[in-house]
């Protein structure tokens, strides 16, 4: 708080003691309509708004893509919806950043067998590290997103909460997001019921990307497909080897252990079985992929490691923890127990088994009741 500024000087809808014209707030513009709509309601109130778009990648081979984010159309997109509501905008190249930090750990974490959140990299070590840092270099009092989550400030600190709409809460993707780093965020849209009420608010603000499909593929892969984009980054990544049931019994053989994942059912190509049969573990050093019935992919533990802890204890405080945990993005959280083995690694067991687990996955902590969420970790396969 600057000291010129009276104590009892109402807070802003940003939560800062002064009016919002004073107020400088960067916002990272993806070209999508969520992102799209917090810079417009923003500007709408008369915050001093910079938008900023990073170009991620070669976007050259994108451009007419759909279902992709950070591509060359949306950066024109962005740039277009800075000009309608007239702020500034700003294009930061960060390909050899996002390479480094993103794409060739997705290309090593694939290769290694687990299955890769490159997304929630992305936010971990390019946007709410780099470029919170471009912000700040800005004179910006707060960086605003277009994520459907909810900052708080509570007795301890900034808490991180789920959305109000579970249907697009981004929580999952978010884990990772450090105390330091809330302090500087806000998230406008966390408290909307639904994403018609974004599309809404495009629409009042007239903005050219109102209609604009949400993006469904990881921007780097916008036609869906990990395996090609594996072969080129790692040459030689595909080669083929057997699939093999629990007993190890030879079913069949593959073209690369970088086309499966752990649970797929589809695509496995050994027909004339009983029983459907799932990819259950992956082993790239023997280049097999090992099948089995459903019930084998049941899991009740879950070793965690690298955990970002926002809880307001320690969380090497208590022996253990009762909460709520996701294991994948699409799942709703259940009900577990959090076992420390130190500040960054912990033993999860879920008190009903879970299908599918996998490592490179991460498995993020909600509070036993209510929407605070506690942090995660990434799942590994243990010793």
């Amino acid at each position: 708080m600057d000291i010129d500024t009276p104590h009892d000087m109402p807070l802003n809808s940003l939560c800062f003691p002064k009016p919002p014209e004073e107020t400088r707030v960067v916002v990272a513009m993806s070209g999508g309509v969520d992102s799209s709509v917090v810079a417009a309601m923003l500007k709408e109130q008369g915050y001093d708004v910079v938008g900023v778009t990073l170009q991620l990648y070669d976007h050259g081979a994108a451009l007419a893509k759909k279902g992709a984010c950070c591509a060359g159309r949306d950066i024109h997109d962005a740039r277009r919806v800075a000009e309608a509501m007239g702020f500034p905008h700003y294009v930061l190249d960060y390909e050899n950043t996002f390479r480094e930090a993103v794409i060739e750990e997705f290309a090593d974490a694939y290769l290694a067998g687990a299955t890769p959140v490159p997304c929630i990299r992305c936010n971990q070590r390019v946007k709410f590290r780099d470029l919170l840092e471009t912000a700040k270099d800005l004179e910006a009092d707060c960086m605003a997103t277009g994520h459907y989550i909810r900052r708080a400030d509570g007795a301890h600190g900034p808490e991180l909460h789920s959305a109000v709409d579970p249907n697009r809460d981004q929580s999952y993707f978010l884990f990772a997001t450090t105390p330091e780093q809330l302090s500087f965020l806000r998230f406008p849209l966390g408290g909307l019921a639904s994403k018609a009420e974004t599309r809404a608010l495009a629409a009042k603000y007239g903005l050219p990307v109102a209609d604009k499909p949400d993006s469904q593929d990881i921007c780097f892969v916008p036609n869906g497909n990990y395996a090609s984009v594996i072969e080129k980054l790692r040459p030689g990544s595909a080669d083929p080897g057997e699939i093999v049931d629990l007993e190890g019994n030879v079913l069949g053989t593959h073209d690369g252990v970088i086309h499966y994942t752990i649970g797929q059912r589809r695509g496995l190509r050994i027909g004339g079985l009983g029983e459907p049969l799932y990819v259950v573990r992956l082993e790239p050093s023997t280049r097999r992929v090992v099948v089995g019935p459903k019930a084998a992919l049941a899991t009740r533990t879950v070793p965690v490691r690298e955990i970002n802890w926002l809880g307001d204890e320690p969380l090497s405080a208590r022996a253990e923890w009762p909460m709520r945990v996701r294991v994948r993005s699409t799942r709703p959280p259940h009900e577990a127990i959090l076992r420390p083995i130190s500040d960054t690694e912990a033993e999860v067991e879920l008190i009903l088994p879970e299908e599918g687990v996998s490592p490179g996955q991460a498995c993020v902590f909600y509070a036993p009741e209510g929407s605070r969420v506690l942090g995660g970790g990434w799942i590994h396969a243990g010793a």
